[in-house]
Protein backbone atom coordinates (compact mmCIF):
# COMPACT_ATOMS: atom_id res chain seq x y z
CA UNK A 1 0.00 0.00 0.00
CA UNK A 2 2.98 2.68 0.89
CA UNK A 3 4.16 2.11 -2.96
CA UNK A 4 0.41 3.09 -4.20
CA UNK A 5 0.63 6.26 -1.58
CA UNK A 6 3.80 7.19 -3.08
CA UNK A 7 2.77 6.75 -6.28
CA UNK A 8 2.28 10.61 -8.07
CA UNK A 9 -1.27 11.05 -9.05
CA UNK A 10 -0.70 11.51 -12.94
CA UNK A 11 0.18 7.54 -12.68
CA UNK A 12 -3.02 6.66 -11.23
CA UNK A 13 -5.04 8.57 -13.41
CA UNK A 14 -2.95 7.68 -16.62
CA UNK A 15 -3.56 3.95 -15.78
CA UNK A 16 -7.42 2.18 -16.79
CA UNK A 17 -9.29 0.12 -14.16
CA UNK A 18 -8.00 -3.36 -14.30
CA UNK A 19 -4.45 -2.67 -14.97
CA UNK A 20 -1.76 -2.62 -11.83
CA UNK A 21 0.86 -0.70 -12.47
CA UNK A 22 4.38 -2.62 -11.88
CA UNK A 23 6.86 0.71 -12.44
CA UNK A 24 7.02 3.75 -13.71
CA UNK A 25 9.80 6.37 -14.54
CA UNK A 26 9.30 10.40 -15.36
CA UNK A 27 11.15 11.68 -18.71
CA UNK A 28 10.77 14.61 -20.45
CA UNK A 29 7.67 14.04 -21.99
CA UNK A 30 6.02 12.28 -19.30
CA UNK A 31 5.82 9.24 -17.56
CA UNK A 32 6.17 5.32 -18.53
CA UNK A 33 4.08 3.28 -16.90
CA UNK A 34 4.81 -0.38 -17.19
CA UNK A 35 1.36 -2.25 -15.69
CA UNK A 36 0.68 -5.73 -15.67
CA UNK A 37 -1.71 -5.55 -18.63
CA UNK A 38 0.16 -2.76 -20.72
CA UNK A 39 2.67 -0.38 -21.58
CA UNK A 40 1.62 2.91 -21.37
CA UNK A 41 3.61 5.17 -23.58
CA UNK A 42 3.26 8.95 -24.98
CA UNK A 43 -0.13 8.74 -23.38
CA UNK A 44 -0.65 5.66 -25.42
CA UNK A 45 -1.81 2.31 -24.17
CA UNK A 46 0.06 -0.46 -25.58
CA UNK A 47 -1.28 -4.26 -24.27
CA UNK A 48 1.95 -6.73 -24.17
CA UNK A 49 0.54 -8.75 -26.90
CA UNK A 50 0.73 -5.97 -29.08
CA UNK A 51 4.31 -5.32 -28.32
CA UNK A 52 7.34 -6.79 -30.59
CA UNK A 53 10.74 -5.38 -29.46
CA UNK A 54 11.81 -2.70 -26.91
CA UNK A 55 14.85 -1.51 -27.26
CA UNK A 56 17.19 0.87 -25.06
CA UNK A 57 19.75 3.06 -25.84
CA UNK A 58 21.21 5.92 -23.94
CA UNK A 59 18.49 7.91 -24.10
CA UNK A 60 15.77 5.99 -23.82
CA UNK A 61 12.60 3.31 -25.45
CA UNK A 62 11.82 2.48 -28.73
CA UNK A 63 8.89 0.00 -28.56
CA UNK A 64 7.94 -1.69 -31.97
CA UNK A 65 4.72 -3.01 -32.28
CA UNK A 66 2.81 -6.07 -34.14
CA UNK A 67 1.53 -3.63 -36.50
CA UNK A 68 4.91 -2.35 -37.49
CA UNK A 69 4.14 1.17 -35.24
CA UNK A 70 7.17 2.41 -33.72
CA UNK A 71 7.18 4.64 -30.29
CA UNK A 72 9.93 6.58 -28.66
CA UNK A 73 10.18 8.00 -24.89
CA UNK A 74 12.98 9.61 -24.17
CA UNK A 75 14.09 8.02 -20.17
CA UNK A 76 17.39 9.10 -18.50
CA UNK A 77 16.45 7.75 -15.47
CA UNK A 78 14.12 4.54 -16.75
CA UNK A 79 14.72 2.55 -13.24
CA UNK A 80 13.00 -1.11 -13.47
CA UNK A 81 11.44 0.30 -17.03
CA UNK A 82 13.81 -1.95 -18.99
CA UNK A 83 13.54 -4.86 -16.99
CA UNK A 84 9.52 -4.88 -17.29
CA UNK A 85 9.21 -4.51 -20.61
CA UNK A 86 11.39 -7.44 -21.34
CA UNK A 87 9.46 -9.80 -18.83
CA UNK A 88 6.48 -8.80 -19.76
CA UNK A 89 6.66 -9.09 -23.53
CA UNK A 90 8.10 -12.69 -23.03
CA UNK A 91 5.05 -13.42 -20.60
CA UNK A 92 3.02 -12.62 -23.36
CA UNK A 93 4.44 -15.17 -26.06
CA UNK A 94 2.88 -18.40 -25.72
CA UNK A 95 3.82 -19.73 -28.91
CA UNK A 96 6.99 -18.96 -31.44
CA UNK A 97 7.88 -21.43 -33.89
CA UNK A 98 9.48 -21.13 -37.25
CA UNK A 99 8.31 -23.43 -40.16
CA UNK A 100 9.82 -23.39 -43.40
CA UNK A 101 7.14 -23.05 -45.98
CA UNK A 102 9.47 -23.60 -49.49
CA UNK A 103 12.57 -23.12 -51.05
CA UNK A 104 12.40 -19.08 -51.10
CA UNK A 105 11.87 -19.13 -47.22
CA UNK A 106 9.56 -19.36 -44.49
CA UNK A 107 7.11 -17.87 -41.56
CA UNK A 108 7.50 -17.82 -37.91
CA UNK A 109 4.25 -18.56 -35.90
CA UNK A 110 3.66 -16.35 -32.98
CA UNK A 111 1.17 -16.83 -30.53
CA UNK A 112 0.59 -13.95 -27.76
CA UNK A 113 -1.72 -14.11 -24.92
CA UNK A 114 -4.52 -11.47 -24.97
CA UNK A 115 -5.62 -9.53 -21.78
CA UNK A 116 -8.55 -11.97 -22.21
CA UNK A 117 -6.19 -14.82 -22.30
CA UNK A 118 -7.17 -15.82 -25.95
CA UNK A 119 -4.55 -16.28 -28.06
CA UNK A 120 -3.41 -13.53 -31.08
CA UNK A 121 -1.69 -15.70 -33.89
CA UNK A 122 0.96 -13.66 -35.78
CA UNK A 123 2.85 -14.81 -39.08
CA UNK A 124 6.07 -13.33 -39.92
CA UNK A 125 7.24 -13.90 -43.16
CA UNK A 126 10.76 -14.04 -44.05
CA UNK A 127 11.94 -11.10 -45.69
CA UNK A 128 11.74 -10.77 -49.14
CA UNK A 129 7.93 -13.19 -49.24
CA UNK A 130 4.79 -11.22 -49.95
CA UNK A 131 2.83 -12.23 -46.79
CA UNK A 132 -0.20 -11.17 -49.74
CA UNK A 133 0.79 -14.24 -51.69
CA UNK A 134 -1.89 -16.50 -51.69
CA UNK A 135 -0.21 -20.31 -52.19
CA UNK A 136 2.29 -18.69 -49.03
CA UNK A 137 -0.62 -17.75 -47.59
CA UNK A 138 -1.91 -21.36 -47.91
CA UNK A 139 1.02 -23.43 -46.53
CA UNK A 140 1.52 -20.50 -43.70
CA UNK A 141 -2.25 -21.57 -42.35
CA UNK A 142 -1.37 -25.50 -43.17
CA UNK A 143 1.58 -24.94 -40.65
CA UNK A 144 -0.36 -22.84 -38.16
CA UNK A 145 -2.95 -25.89 -38.36
CA UNK A 146 -0.19 -28.21 -37.70
CA UNK A 147 1.68 -26.19 -34.98
CA UNK A 148 -1.74 -25.92 -32.90
CA UNK A 149 -2.06 -29.42 -33.08
CA UNK A 150 1.37 -29.82 -31.93
CA UNK A 151 1.10 -27.58 -29.11
CA UNK A 152 -2.63 -28.25 -28.29
CA UNK A 153 -3.35 -25.00 -28.59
Amino acid sequence: MKLFNRMPSEVRAAVVPGDRVLTYAEGPDGYVIAADKALYLGGERLPWFRVDRGVWDEEGLTVGTTDGRSHRALLPEPGRIPEAVRERVIASIVVNQYVPLDARGGVRLVARKADTDQLIWEFVFDSGLDPQDPGLRALAEQALEETRRSFGV
